[in-house]
């Protein structure tokens, strides 16, 4: 049997999380159908661009334009994935060209590829074999700021100090609430 995904809460800043508590929940993607219903609606500025995406608690892919908020995407709740999408027309349907978990407000690890990949199976959306772009978080032990670790330097944007390279003190990665051990 597989492990339970791990779930991401929302760990952004709580005016960002205010400021878009009225705001729509991302589009459920479920089948191509609904990709396909949801990029031709979509402003065609947008459709030029990624896409913010979440994975929620149930598993599904679910779009909001590139200017969106993840949490507002996820309607605040926690996620299996988050991060940027984006899509082409090839062989008559869409396809992933592009997608990274690049989400500061949830900061998932790269281990939550699964979760992406099976919401995107179910969905019947071919995608590549993993991330196109890998992104690392850690928060900084000395100020608490989160930081996207480039180029393997692990080294605080806001205060200098060194980041853990470890997973140890992550930002965001909880098991599932509904976990039960056995």
């Amino acid at each position: 049997m597989a492990a339970a995904a791990r779930r991401y809460r929302y760990v952004g800043p709580a005016d960002v999380q205010a400021s878009v508590a009225d705001a729509p929940e991302g589009w459920p993607i479920r089948s191509p159908v609904d990709l396909d219903a949801y990029l031709s609606a979509a402003d065609s500025r947008d459709r030029d661009d990624p896409f913010t995406y979440v994975i929620d608690a149930a598993g599904t892919l679910r779009l909001a334009p590139r200017r969106s908020e993840h949490v507002a995407c996820a309607g605040g709740a926690e996620v299996l994935g988050a991060g940027e999408i984006a899509f082409a027309d090839e062989r008559g349907g869409w396809v992933v060209t592009e997608v990274s978990n690049q989400s500061t407000g949830y900061c998932p690890g790269p281990a939550s590829w699964p979760a992406v990949a099976d919401a995107l199976d179910r969905a019947g959306v071919d995608h590549p074999e993993g991330f196109t772009e890998v992104v690392v978080f850690r928060r900084c032990l000395d100020c608490g700021e989160r930081n996207l670790v480039r180029d393997e330097d692990y080294v605080c944007a806001l205060c200098g100090a060194e980041l853990p390279e470890d997973v140890a003190p992550r930002l965001t990665a909880q098991p599932p609430t509904d976990h039960h051990p056995h």
